[in-house]
């Protein structure tokens, strides 16, 4: 065996053969640790046992389930919206009850523009944001977006919190009226004017965004700041799980 003619070229060749080895090594475990955290984080169940018909327990909510027809970004029925009906888990059902009771007491009702959300049809707006060239409806919900940055700046996800069954996405419907409160935006539109706590509305505009606000609050809902219409359950019960069943009447 040749002895090496320089120690430091020797030193040199092993620290590199040590570091490859050590990044590949490094490389294994953390694939396998995004693995195991993938699998717990989006489990996927068919399981529809714990989710209610929303009108069954919550009789006075208005339905307008915007994924069924074709006003929505989209402009088409999303997939796995098989009938215009508002499923939830029961718990979010119960809870929703309560603030339904407390803003009748107020003369509001509130209207429902989304629930429960099949996997499907997460994967349909997921595929509908590559296509860069459908712009359909980006007059009407994106006119100063680009397609390309929904994902970046969240108004589209892989995975929902409606698909977990206990987020909803509502406003309320003043009965003296007749005609929903105006918030300042509307339903789905992409952009700054949707952000619960926009500066840019009128002291009214934030007023009925407050009463939405305090009245999910108070009985357990938590809002996503980008949109002052979604709502989850704080205890939802089941955080890691994204359900795959369609939108349809549940058979009892």
């Amino acid at each position: 065996m040749k002895k090496c003619k320089s120690t430091k070229r020797c030193f040199s060749v092993s620290a590199i053969i040590l570091a490859i080895v050590g990044c590949v090594i490094i490389s294994i475990l953390v694939f396998k640790r995004g693995s195991s955290q993938g699998a717990k984080l989006y489990l996927q169940s068919n399981d529809s046992t714990n989710f209610v018909t929303l009108t069954d327990v919550v009789p006075d909510v208005i339905l307008e389930i915007r994924y069924f027809g074709t006003y929505n970004f989209v402009g088409k029925r999303i997939n796995g919206y098989e009938e215009p009906v508002a499923l939830v888990t029961k718990e979010t059902a119960a809870a929703l009850k309560k603030v339904s009771d407390y803003l009748a007491e107020k003369g509001y009702r509130l209207k429902i523009y989304d629930a429960y959300r099949p996997q499907r049809a997460v994967d349909h707006f997921k595929e509908w944001a590559k296509d860069l060239g459908d712009t359909l409806m980006k007059q009407y919900f994106y006119p100063f977006k680009n397609k390309n940055v929904l994902f970046k700046e969240g108004y589209i996800a892989s995975h929902s919190g409606h698909s977990r069954g206990s987020t909803l996405d509502l406003t309320i419907f003043n009965m003296a009226t007749g005609k929903d409160v105006d918030m300042g935006g509307t339903f789905d539109y992409f952009g700054e004017k949707s952000h619960t706590n926009c500066p840019d509305i009128t002291a009214e505009q934030k007023a009925n965004r407050e009463i939405l606000k305090e009245a999910m609050e108070k009985f357990g809902f938590r809002n996503y700041p980008t949109e002052w219409w979604h709502y989850t359950l704080r205890n939802e019960p089941y955080p890691d799980t994204y359900f795959t069943f369609a939108n349809k009447t549940l058979q009892l």
